[in-house]
């Protein structure tokens, strides 16, 4: 077949949160991963986030908290797990592994919970398990024959064999070895700053410093507001760790700019752009996610993975499209525009 599409490399990070505005909401999200008993052994993925409320007069409001802490194995099996608020039914998600599995199990379990903080950053628990180990590329010199020698642990593609698991992976991609794995010769990677806007340093909940040994972490932001007789959203999507060298690194980066009907929660308009990704051929995934627009926003937790499957889509754009279905649920929380 012909090779995919070559695009040129996206390696240019958006920089800091925009200032928040009157009368909108945000919802921050983190996952931080760290491995206190080293590369391959179980690690602590620490979640936390938060909905942020701004009026169009007076001080933020802080509208609902979610954290979680799970100890997950090297094939992503939930070993432990506490969950903030707590839920009589958390520690059934004891030994599911992430992915599918996981995010069925926890529409199964933890379904009321779905439209607030916590759910988000649990469901986001399949695709910042997957990622999280790429930050041991920046510290560890034989990272490559250490993932060769746990490939068939892997639980990423089959067992480690990842075409046409993705845009990026496509048959004939530059992101792939012969024997169907990733090729972590051509992979990219951009140094990027603080998420944090230092104007506006409450516009993200509490981040913790990271520095010093593989960390890595997956952030996100979601603004809505109203203008223009519409829902607007910006959201932006990062994974990100320190580096041995004192800054910070970033393997994958997304904008994605929104129009929803407030009445009937459908799509209008959607730009994603792909700021950082690591291969060249990652960006085309951008182009196909106008597909979701015309489609009920709230349903997008299901209809993105129906929709934008296989080569059509990028993990991790679907990612940040699927958090937007809680977007038609926190725009009933919004002030009225005093005018």
């Amino acid at each position: 077949m012909n090779a995919p599409q070559q695009f040129p490399f996206a390696r240019q990070s958006a920089g800091p949160a925009p200032l928040r505005r009157p009368g909108s909401i945000r919802r921050t999200s983190s996952i931080d991963s760290d491995w206190p008993e080293g590369f391959g052994e179980p690690w602590i993925m620490t979640g936390r986030a938060r909905d942020l409320l701004t009026p169009f007069d007076g001080v933020p409001t802080v509208l609902a908290n979610g954290e979680f802490r799970i100890r997950t194995s090297p094939i992503r099996e939930i070993m432990e797990i506490a969950v903030a608020p707590d839920h009589a039914h958390a520690q059934q998600m004891v030994g599911v592994r992430a992915g599918g599995a996981s995010r069925h199990a926890l529409a199964d379990t933890l379904g009321d919970l779905r439209g607030t903080p916590l759910f988000q950053v649990l469901d986001d628990f399949a695709g910042a398990s997957l990622v999280a180990g790429w930050i041991w590329s920046r510290w560890t010199p034989d990272w490559q024959e250490r993932m060769a020698a746990n490939r068939l642990k892997s639980t990423a593609g089959n067992k480690g064999r990842m075409v046409n698991i993705c845009t990026g992976f496509t048959e004939g991609a530059s992101s792939l070895a012969e024997d169907g794995s990733v090729d972590h010769e051509d992979q990219s990677a951009t140094e990027v700053g603080p998420l944090v806007n230092p104007d506006d340093p409450v516009g993200w909940h509490e981040l913790p410093v990271q520095e010093g040994r593989p960390l890595a972490r997956r952030a996100r932001r979601i603004d809505i507001w109203r203008a223009e007789g519409v829902l607007k959203v910006d959201a932006g999507f990062q994974d990100s760790g320190p580096n041995p060298q004192g800054t910070r690194t970033a393997i994958h980066e997304y904008r994605a700019y929104a129009e929803i009907d407030e009445a009937s929660g459908t799509l209008l308009s959607l730009q994603a752009l792909p700021l950082i990704l690591p291969f060249r051929e990652c960006p085309g995934a951008s182009m196909k996610a106008a597909r979701m627009v015309g489609q009920d926003v709230g349903a997008f937790r299901q209809a993105v993975l129906d929709t934008l499957v296989g080569t059509i889509g990028c993990t991790h754009l679907n990612d940040v499209l699927r958090a937007l279905a809680d977007v038609p649920s926190l725009a009933t929380l919004l002030p009225k525009d005093p005018d």
